[in-house]
């Protein structure tokens, strides 16, 4: 068995006995009776008849996760190297977190936005300070990635005159699925089921500094960036691209807003990824996943006294925005983060894995920063080897035909990734068709 701190060692094969956590039995009896306990074929079956298809059949039914282990229905264990899309931080059933969440819930719960509470408080202002924000910042709160995005596209319009209603963004953007968001999203299958979308919104070319300042103008209202592109493959913004923006924004009186959702909250080592360049300090921010340590929680930050006045009272909301259970969460796991030397951790981890996929047989390029990792594969064939990465234990991501994206717990230990790489050269080996040695460059 394994827990947090060292390696899995039973990927892939069956475990009657689950992860070492003292309420396991009791957690389990409580599900199996509130569920109605089922074998993985079975609560397929159900799966398919009770939830609406968006998202097409699971790989796995996960029931329990430790540290950086999860274990699935039908007992198999997995290193979780893709933390539920870079959202579980401190990776599953963390103690702190757990008992923080847990004590708040017995004492108030939900309040709505007619009341504040002192977790909600205090969160706002640990954020501010990790974002170095000037005097007069503000946090709005929200439950997702994509509200913060929707609150971010307010603010925006906030900004806007008759003379300035250009909302821009870049090819490769996610933003989220709803409306606003998606608007600001580039991919072609995402945006067309859904047409029309918000209006005003223009897409340029990714990391091209010609392309963007001859795009800037009076008649931009905000540019909507990621400072790394996770559902891109891991694409990260160049430092000179980033100060360009930042320049050619306060040039014309338009809002810099990035989107940290990502690549925020320790995910490249540093508390966000926009910390890498000097000077580059954004008008507004949009936080979420790793955020609440695995509870739903988003941010919007804005920074300064102009900007954060753009919006007024009655002029957005959230009924569960801020409730004092998230913002408990997510003090709990900026603490955690703070106080055990997780950054510092997904900065040497994550070099560590950078290095020893760059040596793999089979991968061609490595990008991305800390623990937000994508390496392209030398054919089509990362889909098979997702699934073949799983059935040897291990969760990762396909982010497109030939790329493969990790996203892990900022506890991952050297030893839990060394398995990986491990791993990893019989993995492609089940997937690649004799061509693909022959038909990319060296590995990068």
């Amino acid at each position: 068995m394994s827990d947090a701190n060292t390696p899995a060692t039973t990927h892939g094969r069956h475990s009657a006995a689950g992860p070492p956590t003292p309420d396991a039995t009791s957690a389990d009896d409580t599900v199996r009776a509130l569920t109605g306990g089922s074998s993985a074929a079975d609560w397929l079956a159900r799966y398919s008849g009770s939830l609406l298809g968006v998202f097409g059949t699971p790989q796995r039914v996960l029931v329990r996760g430790s540290g950086c282990d999860v274990w699935d229905a039908d007992g198999a264990q997995y290193l979780d190297l893709l933390g539920g899309i870079a959202v579980n931080a401190l990776g599953h059933a963390h103690p702190f977190v757990t008992s923080v969440i847990t004590s708040q819930l017995a004492t108030l719960g939900h309040i709505s936005n007619f009341f504040t509470s002192p977790p909600q408080v205090a969160l706002a202002e640990k954020l501010l300070a990790l974002s170095a924000a000037p005097e007069g910042s503000r946090v709005f709160f929200t439950n997702s990635g994509a509200e913060a995005l929707e609150a971010a596209v307010k603010l925006a319009r906030r900004n806007s005159t008759p003379e300035r209603q250009r909302i821009l963004a870049l090819d490769g953007a996610f933003h989220g699925r709803t409306m606003g968001a998606l608007a600001l999203t580039s991919k072609e299958a995402y945006r067309r089921p859904f047409e029309p979308l918000p209006g005003g919104v223009e897409h340029l070319p990714f990391d091209d500094i010609d392309a963007l300042t001859a795009a800037m103008d009076a008649g931009v209202a905000a540019l909507v960036i990621e400072p790394i592109q996770g559902e891109a493959g891991v694409r990260p913004l160049s430092a000179e691209y980033l100060r360009a923006a930042r320049d050619l924004t306060r040039q014309h009186g338009a809002l810099l807003i990035l989107d940290e959702v990502q690549s925020g909250i320790g995910r490249t080592g540093r508390w966000f990824a926009h910390q890498a360049v000097d000077g580059v300090v954004p008008d507004a921010m949009t936080l979420a996943k790793g955020l609440g340590g695995g509870f739903p929680i988003g941010a919007l930050v804005t920074f300064g006294e102009e900007v954060s006045t753009l919006i007024g009272a009655g002029q957005h909301g959230s009924t569960f925005g801020g409730n004092p259970v998230a913002t408990a969460a997510g003090l709990a796991t900026l603490h955690a983060l703070e106080t055990t030397g997780a950054l510092r951790n997904a900065s040497d981890v994550g070099a560590f894995l950078r290095r020893g996929l760059a040596v793999t047989e089979g991968v061609v390029a490595v990008r991305g920063d800390g623990l937000l990792i994508g390496f392209d594969l030398d054919g089509d064939h990362a889909p098979a080897a997702v699934q073949a990465a799983l059935d040897a234990g291990f969760i990762i991501n396909a982010t497109g035909p030939a790329t493969i994206r990790l996203a892990p717990p900022l506890i991952l230990t050297q030893e839990q990734a060394a398995t990986f790489l491990d791993a990893l050269p019989g993995i492609l080996d089940t997937v690649r068709t004799p061509t693909d040695s022959t038909s990319q460059e060296a590995p990068a």
